[in-house]
């Protein structure tokens, strides 16, 4: 797990990256620029207990290709949660706020994923444990509009303009930020594969 300072305002960016690609790229980008981050966790996990393992890279090349493609030096590539033996980020979460009490952090999340966000396990605990940044993605401008968790906690959705004290807010409270779009996906990708 990358080191925290007291006060230091943290993105987490969990996520197969298999393979990783300029639109994961752009989501950190954005995600630094709009949430005031300090640092942005670049978290490789093991695997989605969500989707098929079939097609999944190893851990090693999926890391490496991150590593590669993460050129800002606040953005930090991790796969600490193979140590931890989890791919649930409830538990993850759970983990980073208790070994990082003196920090904040943001969840971050591609708009893409919100969908299907009240399928991951204890999903609710996951919207109370830490603010949520939800960044727009090609095809789900409105899932922000429609999706279960956007329904369920309207109440503490924050306008994006303020997206920048996002950290001050204690959870739950999210925001949905627009901007610059990759039509990229990894499942595309993959599918391009000779």
């Amino acid at each position: 797990m990358p080191h925290t300072e007291r006060g230091m305002v943290v993105g987490l960016f969990g996520g197969s990256f298999n393979p990783p690609h300029e639109g994961h790229k752009l989501v950190a980008e954005i995600a630094l620029r709009r949430l005031g981050l300090k640092q942005l966790w670049w978290m490789v996990t093991p695997g989605n207990p969500l989707k098929s393992h079939k097609e999944l890279a190893p851990l090693a090349d999926r890391l490496a290709m991150s590593e590669a493609m993460a050129d800002d030096p606040r953005i930090k590539v991790t796969a600490f949660e193979q140590a931890l033996g989890t791919s649930y980020t409830a538990r993850t979460l759970d983990h980073v706020k208790a070994r990082n009490p003196h920090a904040r952090f943001i969840w971050i999340m591609g708009a893409d994923n919100l969908k299907s966000f009240h399928h991951w396990q204890q999903w609710q605990r996951i919207v109370t444990t830490f603010p949520i940044a939800v960044i727009d993605r090609p095809g789900s401008t409105l899932s922000y509009l429609s999706s279960k968790m956007a329904r369920t906690f309207d109440y503490a959705r924050i306008d994006e303009d303020d997206a920048g004290v996002l950290w001050k807010k204690k959870a739950p409270a999210w925001t949905f930020i627009h901007g610059p779009r990759s039509t990229l996906s990894s499942t595309a990708l993959r599918a391009a594969r000779p």
